[in-house]
């Protein structure tokens, strides 16, 4: 599957220091009907402030989802792993959902250095806006934190799976990120639901007609848990109705332990 970064989807719609353990993700609570045309759900988080609602959505229509965890500012001045959210990522844990990490610091990538060092500028925490420059050993420190706070919240273990913000990626990115155990998921570009981007040009209606119609068969799709920058949140309008269509076109959801690409991956506990 063609993999591509967000900028590039969004323009489609316009025109070691941890060792990683090897044992199993906890298993799904209730073994689901097979699922032979699936599509595969994900969130980052965001400023949660739909999160209620999708949690809601998710459990109405028995739809099983991965969500990747950063450490994101929230509206309520708190940020998405704090004690306030432990509850709600205990529940979905408790629900069956997948869940990898999004680095502790939201650290989008910026370019590759020598020695395999990275550049990286981070979105949240202290250094918020600032250039950072990684190590390979730094940029898994990134990665493992929240599977060490997912960990400390729930009690069960993240999957060894990974998103970059932004879906932004380079050799040596990967290269560090698979030197402890992690590895990437992207998205096509179908999968990309467009809830970032601004509104009026790309109302809600039009997302869903063209998610509906471009969606197939084993693409991983990606939204969010709250984006500040959107005025008409996506996820009221349009999170049910693309779940009901998609049903509707005979798909059905799966998390990301079951795709055949990431399934190795996604059974293995960090």
């Amino acid at each position: 599957m063609r993999l591509v970064n967000r900028a590039a989807a969004a323009c489609g719609l316009a025109c070691l220091p941890l060792a990683w353990a090897t044992a199993a993700v906890p298993a799904v609570p209730a073994a689901a009907p097979a699922c032979s045309k699936p599509v595969y759900l994900s969130f980052d988080t965001g400023h949660m402030g739909v999160a209620p609602l999708v949690a809601d959505v998710l459990k109405r229509q028995g739809v099983k989802a991965t969500f990747f965890l950063a450490n994101e500012r929230t509206q309520t001045g708190g940020s998405s792993l704090d004690d306030t959210w432990a509850p709600w990522w205990r529940e979905r844990a408790a629900e069956g959902h997948a869940f990898g990490s999004h680095t502790w610091d939201h650290g989008s990538w910026q370019a590759d250095l020598p020695g395999g060092a990275l550049r990286v500028k981070p979105s949240q925490g202290p250094q918020a806006g600032q250039v950072q420059v990684l190590s390979a050993a730094d940029y898994c420190a990134e990665l493992d934190r929240p599977a060490a706070r997912f960990k400390a919240m729930t009690g069960q273990a993240m999957s060894a799976i990974f998103r970059a913000p932004g879906g932004k990626t380079s050799p040596a990115l990967l290269k560090a990120a698979g030197a402890c155990g992690y590895t990437h998921v992207g998205w096509p570009p179908a999968g990309f639901l467009g809830d970032e981007l601004p509104s009026d040009p790309f109302p809600n209606a039009a997302l869903l007609k063209k998610a509906l119609r471009d969606i197939r068969a084993g693409d991983v799709l990606v939204a969010h848990l709250g984006i500040w920058s959107r005025r008409d949140a996506w996820a009221p309008a349009v999170l049910e109705p693309l779940i009901t269509g998609l049903k509707a076109r005979g798909l059905c959801f799966a998390t990301l332990r079951e795709h055949p690409q990431y399934r190795a991956a996604a059974t293995t506990a960090r």
